[in-house]
């Protein structure tokens, strides 16, 4: 009953109290957020979520706050991740502040509160057919993966939290989820991968099952 009726209930009414009480933190960081990135100061991007009727995940726009410039090297090319990522992008990422303009995609229901964050588009033909469930719901702002480690923890581990979490959605199991994440942003877990200043290119598993 939870999942299919009263979590989209929670996430609309959650969400928009949300943006009306943090209006004025969301309105300081575009300010600033427009003169640390010289310019817009949202990042905007398609991301696959829920799968539809036809079979195949709906498309929607992310929001974003900016966290990496768009400095290029000599040759007109992005400069690495860590090198665009400058010091009020990192602060951004540590507070998980960047994700708050997602508080829209979540009143529009592209996405709730908790679930499966989502990921590229281009991970869809990626993605084995156990690992594809996780877009049975809709992607989500925190999640079971994101308490589990965020970053740090392998694609496998996290697709395998992905689908722990939708094969068992309770209201509590949410509850905390969301207390889980509370901890996780204040300790400042898991921003980063072992080798990478966000999180690493999914390229695939070995073996799709």
């Amino acid at each position: 009953m939870y999942k299919h009726f009263f979590k989209r209930f929670f996430d609309f009414f959650l969400s928009l109290a949300a943006l009306l009480v943090l209006s004025p933190v969301l309105l300081i960081l575009t300010i600033i957020g427009a003169i640390a990135m010289d310019g817009n100061p949202f990042f905007v991007q398609e991301r696959p979520g829920k799968i539809g009727r036809g079979g195949k995940e709906k498309i929607f726009k992310l929001i974003k706050f900016r966290t990496m410039s768009n400095k290029k090297d000599k040759d007109g090319n992005l400069l690495p991740d860590e090198q665009r990522l400058n010091g009020y992008g990192k602060f951004l990422r540590s507070t998980s502040l960047d994700e708050l303009p997602e508080l829209i995609n979540i009143l529009k229901g592209d996405m709730s509160i908790v679930g499966p964050r989502p990921l590229l588009v281009r991970y869809l033909d990626r993605y084995s057919p156990r690992q594809r469930r996780r877009h049975e719901v809709r992607p989500g702002l925190t999640g079971l993966a994101q308490v589990s480690g965020r970053n740090a923890i392998s694609w496998e581990e996290r697709f395998e939290l992905d689908v722990k979490y939708i094969e068992s959605i309770t209201l509590l199991g949410d509850i905390k989820i969301l207390f889980a994440t509370v901890r996780a942003v204040l300790k400042k877990e898991g921003i980063s991968s072992e080798t990478s200043a966000t999180m690493e290119e999914f390229f695939g598993s070995e073996v799709k099952k």
